[in-house]
This record gives C-alpha cells, sequence and structure tokens, in this order.
C-alpha cells in the first residue's frame, strides 16, 4: 500500500510540472489576426492584442512612447500608427506574445 501511494505522489508531481512546462505555449487565432505564443514569459517578452491589419505577426513590443513597434516581414521595426495593436482584449483582436527584447524606442 505503501508503494501505490508513493507511486500515485510521484506521479501527481510529475503531472503538475508537465502543466506548469505548458503555461504560455500554443497558437491563439481568432477573429482576423493570428498570434503565437512562446514559452513561459519572462521580463522581456511583450502581449498586446492585435487585429491583422498588418499581416502575419513576427513579434513586437511596447515602446517608452507607449506605442506598439512590430517587426515586418523584412525583420523592420515599424511604429504602428493606426492602433491596430492594443494592450487589453476586443473585438477582431487577437493576443500576441512578442519575443523582442526592448528596442530604442
Amino acid at each position: 500500500m505503501k508503494i501505490f501511494v508513493a507511486s500515485i505522489f510521484v506521479l501527481s508531481l510529475i503531472g503538475a510540472t508537465a502543466a506548469n512546462a505548458q503555461v504560455g505555449v500554443g497558437v491563439h487565432v481568432g477573429g482576423v489576426g493570428v498570434g503565437i505564443g512562446v514559452p513561459l514569459a519572462g521580463p522581456n517578452y511583450y502581449d498586446g492584442y492585435y487585429d491583422g491589419y498588418y499581416g502575419p505577426f513576427n513579434d513586437g513590443y511596447w515602446g517608452n512612447d507607449g506605442a506598439f513597434y512590430y517587426s515586418d516581414g523584412a525583420n523592420n521595426w515599424q511604429r504602428d500608427g493606426g492602433n491596430h495593436f492594443q494592450r487589453g482584449a476586443g473585438k477582431g483582436f487577437s493576443h500576441v506574445h512578442g519575443s523582442g527584447g526592448h528596442r530604442a524606442h
């Protein structure tokens, strides 16, 4: 009986650890835009919501000026001047998770 209880305990620890490792992983699809999550966000990760206006989301971050800067298809940083990125959820906006560290904006 002790072995059975110990086995259940070990299996539950493995299950809890596996569940923690999955936090933040996945593909978020909704409305118009598509966002791709990355594993276990750290201090240099940026979350936001995007309406898909500029095409597929590659990467991005919130600048010191409060604007969202996104990486275009050629890996150039562009400032969102049309409010196509926002900090909160809204109709037609999908969650995005930028992995870029803060740049000079």
